[in-house]
């Protein structure tokens, strides 16, 4: 039975919603990378944790658990958790509605009148999203598909891809047919 798996795919595309849902159907832990990446700030995601303290961070709660489930991507940063991961899903969407999710998302986030032009998380909330629409084109340098696809193709592990508008039962029956997990 795979015991430890790493969920990671582009900003909106569900990896933290799948992450949480399979945590709670086969009773694992779960961790989200971006716990690790930012220092707990308000408004959240304004300042990176130290690289070190991340690394460090995130391996002492992945050794205190048996059988977890990592959301997020921690290319570069995280490459020496690679031996622990058992299995590695990659989720990917379309642009338009990984954009649609994000938009809303920072909406729900930091609220309407706060992300529309004037307000006070517009340019942040622009900044945010410019970065992200950047995924399918980007290049090594940045959190991107080129990025994740070469980092998949030099896992040990095996890796799952789950493409297209799939909703999070279609991707989690497919992760329990994969694993052989109940």
């Amino acid at each position: 039975m795979i015991e430890k798996i790493h969920i990671l795919g582009a900003a909106g595309s569900g990896t933290t919603t799948l992450g949480r849902t399979l945590a709670v159907q086969l009773g694992y832990q779960h961790f989200d990378t971006d716990h690790y990446f930012w220092l707990p700030t308000k408004p959240p995601f304004q300042v990176k944790r130290d690289v070190q303290d991340r690394q460090q961070f995130l391996a002492k709660d992945l050794d205190s658990a048996d059988r977890w489930i990592l959301s997020g991507s921690l290319c570069g940063w995280g490459d020496i958790f690679i031996p622990k991961f058992e299995l590695v899903v990659y989720l990917w969407i379309p642009k338009d509605l990984r954009m649609e999710r994000l938009l809303k998302r920072e909406i729900q986030r930091y609220g309407a009148a706060a992300v529309k032009a004037n307000g006070k998380r517009h340019a942040a909330a622009n900044a945010f999203l410019e970065w992200a629409a950047g995924y399918d084109e980007g290049g090594l340098n940045m959190r991107s598909k080129m990025l994740h696809e070469q980092w998949l193709a030099a896992l040990p592990c095996k890796v799952l891809r789950l493409e297209g508008d799939l909703s999070v039962e279609e991707r989690a029956a497919a992760i329990h047919t994969c694993t052989n997990v109940p």
